[in-house]
């Protein structure tokens, strides 16, 4: 059977329907809540939060030929224990139908973007990564079946629900990950169209450790990506919260959209220091900056001297990671020499495209000096950055190259396709 998924995404930016709910209730330090607190939650949770998986999810429980003691069982584990119907005078399945009775019955809006994913497929999928987790499941919920519960909500109900119940149980009771499972479990939750937070959203996850030679993030990072959130043409770090500069250059620091704790700082750090370490004079570096993000007409005096400002980037970056990870001693990864070259030849070639776009005379020597002294790696960023900011038009044979210098970097793909536009 093929199934129209919702867009999960377009209403949620976590966890959300039972699965939703069950995270709100199974925080250690919040309190227990009794019978008619929950029932209170989710019909706020359905109404006022407009969630309307919730109801949703429940009715697939409720319609399946789940016994109550399943039903029972993997809600116990979604919240960690945190609520049992029992201990309240009911049984799971009657409480199901409390929880139902506050949530109103909506159509399903299709938007037209609804992944088209077979059943057999995402069951097979799920069944496959809860026979992984098994063991340390478990071990972890010794006083219930719970692996062989999902596995029936699964098979019985909903691949998709299951899915999430899988992931509330690993979550709830501090299951440990490895990263490929890790990454096998967010391939699966991007093909039913999740939030990415609802799957690495508190997972415990075996990370690799910090590599500030990271490049495959694949939104904005390092010194180039926080350029963008400075842009000085829209304000955009102003239209983030009320703040200080630092507290914008914190923000990036902590959007590891699910990578390793920490990976954003690393990498910005390592820019940071190369840049400061490097022969590029004061004024340089402050006219890179101010270029990168448009920022050449701003008042604003916390970026006005190059040197200065980078270094309190680097104190922002030094604490993030002493909160992520203690243990991190930060270095600077070998520069890409290997690429050199080819970078060098993108930026002479569209250096006069760079001088009439951004009306300065030195940034494209300044992105050259870079890719042959300091790092290509680090220019090649720039660059792009560069060229999205200023709307520069790429030939189809200059995208193409892009395309494969980004590769060949490392990098995520959309860093050049989001950024960049062939003519």
């Amino acid at each position: 059977m093929t199934r129209r998924r919702e867009v999960y995404y377009v209403d949620h930016e976590g966890d959300f329907g039972l699965t939703g709910l069950a995270e709100a209730l199974s925080s250690p330090a919040g309190p227990r809540l009794d019978a008619p607190a929950v029932l209170a939650l989710a019909a706020r949770t359905a109404n006022d939060d407009e969630d309307h998986q919730l109801g949703k999810d429940v009715r697939l429980l409720l319609e399946s030929p789940l016994p109550g003691e399943v039903l029972r069982t993997v809600w116990l584990a979604a919240v960690g224990g945190r609520f049992d119907p029992v201990d309240h005078g009911t049984d799971t399945r009657s409480w199901l139908r409390e929880i139902v009775a506050v949530c109103p019955v909506r159509e399903s809006q299709w938007t037209g973007e609804e992944p088209v994913v077979p059943e057999a497929e995402v069951r097979e999928s799920v069944l496959s990564e809860i026979t992984t987790a098994s063991p340390a499941l478990t071990s972890a919920a010794q006083e219930r079946d719970v692996v062989s519960a999902l596995g029936q909500v699964v098979a019985e109900a909903d691949a998709d629900l299951g899915f999430r119940l899988f992931l509330r149980a690993l979550k709830a009771y501090g299951v440990t990950v490895p990263e490929d499972q890790y990454h096998r479990l967010l391939a699966i939750g991007e093909r039913l169209a999740y939030p990415l937070a609802a799957v690495f959203g508190g997972l415990d996850v075996s990370w690799p450790p910090l590599d500030p030679g990271r490049r495959d993030f694949e939104f904005g990072f390092g010194l180039p990506g926080l350029s963008r959130l400075f842009d000085g043409e829209w304000d955009s770090w102003r239209h983030e919260g009320t703040g200080t500069p630092r507290e914008h250059v914190a923000r990036l620091t902590h959007a590891d959209s699910g990578m390793t704790p920490g990976a954003q700082a690393a990498v910005l750090l390592e820019d940071v220091t190369r840049l400061l370490d490097s022969e590029l004079s004061e004024e340089a570096i402050t006219a890179l900056w101010r270029t990168a993000a448009r920022r050449r007409r701003a008042v604003d005096a916390f970026d006005a001297d190059g040197r200065t400002w980078l270094r309190e980037i680097a104190d922002v970056c030094t604490q993030r990671l002493t909160v992520a990870d203690p243990t991190y001693e930060p270095f600077v990864s070998p520069p890409r020499t290997d690429l050199m070259e080819p970078v060098a030849r993108e930026v002479q070639h569209l250096g006069q495209a760079v001088s009439r776009e951004t009306g300065t005379d030195g940034t494209a020597a300044t992105l050259e000096h870079i890719v042959t002294t300091v790092d290509a790696d680090l220019g090649f960023r720039f660059l792009v950055r560069i060229v999205e900011a200023y709307r520069i038009s790429l030939t189809a044979a200059c995208y193409a190259r892009f395309r494969e210098l980004g590769e060949r970097l490392g990098q995520h793909p959309s860093q050049v396709t989001d950024a960049v536009e062939e003519s």
